[in-house]
């Protein structure tokens, strides 16, 4: 348990600060809270990537508010998604040995609209992708036109 530190103001008065790390759920219980949901994806094998689809804010710049089935066919139909996880052999082989691997996990990927395998899971789906399907990566997904 972390122990309030004092703070010291000018008429020498020391105030004490609440513990804000106490709030909510202990680390232990978030942390394996985490830890389940991951758990529920499929772990890739091989040379395959797990992509999660980039799926659209429900409120567009004009302030229209889209509904699920709208957001679920963007989603299905994007071309970029957040890399998961990577497979043990994704990226390597002679195939690779010059260029090194064109993502990580993390990274936001292009891909083809039909691209990998759809797998559907609680809240939408992600994608199984060989690694030699990955077309670009970009910082931004917004800044990829979105269309279904």
């Amino acid at each position: 348990m972390k122990t309030q530190q004092p703070i010291s103001t000018n008429s020498n008065q020391k105030i004490k600060l609440p513990d804000t790390s106490l709030v909510g759920l202990k680390k232990s219980e978030e942390q394996k809270e985490v830890t389940n949901e991951s758990s529920k994806l499929p772990q890739p094998t091989g040379w395959r990537i797990l992509v999660l689809p980039f799926k659209m804010s429900e409120k567009t710049k004009g302030g229209v508010i889209m509904n699920e089935s709208t957001l679920e066919r963007q989603q299905v139909g994007s071309q970029v998604g957040n890399v998961l996880a990577m497979g043990p052999e994704a990226y390597t082989g002679k195939r690779f040995e010059n260029s090194g691997p064109w993502c990580k996990k993390g990274d936001w990927v292009v891909f083809a609209r039909y691209a990998g395998s759809r797998i559907q899971i609680e809240g939408g789906e992600v994608r199984l992708l060989n690694d030699d399907e990955v077309l670009a990566t970009v910082k931004d997904p917004m800044d990829i036109l979105h269309q279904y």
